[in-house]
């Protein structure tokens, strides 16, 4: 099994255009070379038949920037199949307008995300006109790949986008992902977004080699403490990493399994290499993911 790490920042990507904090401020004098673009996920068991994990807004230079998505010479055919949505955030869903022009691909939603891509920001009527997508619910266990990727959706969250924050559809609203590979019993877990660390979570990451987890924030109360305002980490759907119940605590002593952050807010101090932060996760043994990272079970 082979995971691309395509973008690892939250929305609006690291530099975020309109802010100037100091994350922000680092990363622009640092230059390119340690920009963050937007979470996506690529995952594949086999060379010719590759799966996004959302699509963000960055997804078209993202996939210009991975070999393995690239159409064979003198074709218009690419090994991408499809695509997972965790949610209907905007930054999870607005790069699917990218993907226009591409031959028919299989999205995958929870039906609560599928709904409000429907009618609360209708993104299905928007691309119908453009090729034949092929909506499909997320529920249980998924068999792709002609069998040999099973996918396994792990609800996490009922927090809604802000377009469809009014809506009493039922959850869930947001959901990680569980792949194993059939043939070489390879498994890992992506859970980009986490508003709460329910049962299932653990029982997935049971036998499995790699976990790539929501880093969109260090503490609780960042965004006040960084920006002045805002609402607390788990009102914005996302568990801290540290402090008291933090994701940290979580991950220490999993021996065996790869740990990585990704979506990492531009106010996570975790986000710079040198920070105190990023030392307190490499004494953890846990990582933060970089944006084309490849890594192989």
């Amino acid at each position: 099994m082979r995971l691309r790490v395509l973008g690892t920042a939250a929305g609006g990507g690291l530099p975020q255009w309109n802010c100037a904090c100091r994350g922000c401020s680092r990363a622009r004098a640092a230059g390119p070379a340690v920009w963050r673009s937007q979470e996506c996920l690529a995952v594949s068991a086999s060379p010719d038949a590759w799966y996004l994990v959302n699509a963000s807004p960055d997804v078209r230079t993202q996939i210009l920037a991975t070999p393995g998505l690239a159409p064979p010479g003198g074709t218009r055919h690419s090994p991408l199949r499809g695509v997972l949505l965790t949610d209907g955030e905007l930054d999870h869903t607005a790069g699917l307008l990218a993907l226009r022009e591409g031959a028919a691909l299989d999205l995958f939603a929870p039906a609560a995300v599928t709904a409000a891509l429907t009618e609360d920001f209708p993104l299905r009527s928007l691309l119908a006109p453009y090729g034949a997508a092929r909506w499909r619910p997320v529920a249980g266990e998924l068999r792709l790949d002609d069998g040999r990727l099973r996918v396994t959706a792990i609800p996490v969250s009922d927090k809604r986008p802000r377009y469809a924050a009014g809506s009493t559809r039922p959850g869930p609203w947001v959901v990680a992902y569980r792949f194993d590979d059939a043939v070489t019993g390879a498994a890992a877990v992506y859970a980009p977004s986490l508003a709460r660390w329910p049962e299932e979570l653990d029982a997935a990451l049971s036998g499995v080699g790699c976990v790539i987890l929501d880093g969109t924030f260090w503490s609780e109360d960042e965004m006040e403490r960084v920006t002045g305002h805002g609402p607390g980490a788990r009102a914005m759907g996302h568990l801290p990493i540290g402090g008291v119940g933090g994701t940290l605590g979580r991950l220490r002593g999993r021996t065996g399994i790869r740990c990585l952050y990704t979506h990492l807010n531009n106010t996570n101090p975790a986000a710079d290499p040198a920070s105190r932060e990023r030392s307190v996760l490499a004494d953890a043994l846990v990582e933060v993911a970089s944006d084309g990272q490849d890594i192989r079970l």
